[in-house]
């Protein structure tokens, strides 16, 4: 993966940081509504602009708060993005013109090193003539004049962005040839389980915020990191409750955009909160990660604050054991975001998954312990009519995926297609991951 240049959009609320990420990234990864504030953690993607490749990312609005409160949090989050980036771009509302808070953001990037380009969005039309002009108060020159949403102002703002992609000096790059990428690891949940707080634990900075609100996290936040110097995609997500629960169109948004997390994942981490235990809403997320093909690790959390730990270990295990049945066995392991306690034990499980989710069986040695499994228990033959199955043959991985040949194979009962999953994912080192069995029938050439 190339190093590119890091560009962070600030500004204040809902000046239209998230729609300029989107279209620059190509993608609508940042969630964008009318109300302000929607943006918490910064969120990074791979932008392209006119043939100029660089890094952008996207922060919360900036606010004038107490740092104990949540916006707070968020600013100091916004001034962390700025500090680490090669520039930071600087977008104000043209049709509203400078505000109070535009000047103090002004002054704040001023006495800073990071070199700073300004821009105006909403600036279609004539309605933001007079905002650009208010502009040259801000000391940074001329404002870029933009539309986000339309599309406009791009060009100057290429102009204003090759210098920084043309000075930009990547050092040395270590050579990641024959490695197999990077681990793409999901950590979803119900709200406050602790997830940034794991994620923060395991980047070894506040990168995320975190607090006692729950459902602070909305977007899904993607950070590139080392573990022991092999590569892992962390993805922190926002929190899932019931979906009769989720009125708000925020949330429902967020909740499609874990969603999407998950279909994106190799391995997702189920994170549970030690002081709750185990609720039916985390075998609901657990299933949907399973039905995804999804590898999937349980982990349970706020371990150095758990009463009765012994007692709540086996509790969760068997009712895990009970609840999902299709996948007996998932690693479970206990973790403190606060302490560190687990977390190179929950890295190095998701490694170990990861690698039998995509493992492949050779058809020789399939089909051999298949001839043993039909032996030990031969399939039943319903109406007195038996049922003939023939090979097995692996046909892809990332979920496991098999298929079965054979006579009259859909009166096959679904217990011993059970019987078949449970031996492949035992007996052939799969583990806990889930495996698909597809069963087809020879065409018969005297039908119809």
């Amino acid at each position: 993966m190339p190093v590119l240049p890091t560009i962070a959009i600030v500004g204040r609320p809902n000046v239209g940081k998230s729609t300029l990420f989107n279209r620059l990234v190509g993608k609508k990864l940042a969630l964008v509504d009318d109300r302000p504030g929607v943006t918490r953690d910064r969120r990074e993607g791979e932008a392209t602009l006119l043939g100029l490749d660089f890094r952008i990312v996207d922060t919360a609005g900036f606010e004038d708060e107490d740092p104990q409160t949540l916006p707070g949090r968020m600013r100091a989050q916004t001034q962390a993005a700025v500090s680490d980036a090669d520039a930071a771009l600087f977008l104000f509302d043209a049709r509203v013109g400078v505000t109070p808070l535009d000047e103090e953001m002004g002054r704040w990037l001023r006495n800073g090193d990071t070199p700073v380009i300004l821009a105006g969005n909403k600036a279609e039309g004539k309605a933001g003539e007079s905002g650009l002009l208010d502009a040259f108060k801000l000391g940074f020159g001329e404002a870029i004049p933009l539309s986000a949403e339309h599309g406009e102002g791009l060009v100057d703002l290429f102009e204003a962005i090759r210098p920084i992609v043309d000075d930009f000096d990547p050092g040395e790059v270590e050579d990641e040839e024959g490695t197999d990428g990077p681990l793409k690891l999901a950590i979803v949940g119900r709200p406050n389980a602790g997830k940034s707080t794991l994620v923060n634990q395991m980047l070894g900075e506040d990168r995320m915020i975190t607090g006692p609100e729950a459902g602070i996290t909305r977007d899904s936040i993607a950070i590139d990191w080392e573990w022991f110097g092999k590569p892992v995609r962390l993805i922190d997500t926002a929190g899932l409750r019931r979906k009769a629960k989720v009125e708000d169109k925020l949330e429902r948004l967020s909740a499609a955009d874990t969603q999407r997390a998950i279909d994106f994942a190799e391995v997702v981490v189920l994170l549970l909160d030690a002081t709750r235990g185990l609720e039916a809403q985390d075998l609901r997320i657990a299933s949907q990660v399973i039905e995804e093909g999804r590898a999937l690790i349980v982990a349970v959390s706020k371990w150095d604050v758990a009463e009765n730990a012994p007692s709540l270990f086996q509790g969760i295990r068997g009712a895990l054991d009970d609840g999902l049945a299709q996948v007996k066995g998932l690693p479970l392991i206990t973790v403190s975001g606060v302490t560190g306690r687990g977390v190179d034990q929950l890295i190095q499980a998701a490694f170990a998954t990861r690698e039998a989710w995509s493992a492949r069986v050779g058809t020789g040695e399939l089909n051999r312990w298949f001839e043993r499994a039909l032996e030990a228990n031969p399939p039943p033959a319903p109406g007195g009519k038996r049922i003939k199955l023939r090979y097995l043959t692996q046909a892809r991985t990332r979920p496991p995926t098999f298929v079965l040949f054979g006579t009259r194979v859909d009166q096959l009962p679904e217990s011993y297609r059970r019987y078949l999953v449970n031996g492949i994912r035992r007996e052939l080192g799969f583990g806990a991951v889930p495996v698909r069995l597809n069963l087809r029938a020879p065409k018969n050439p005297f039908g119809g």
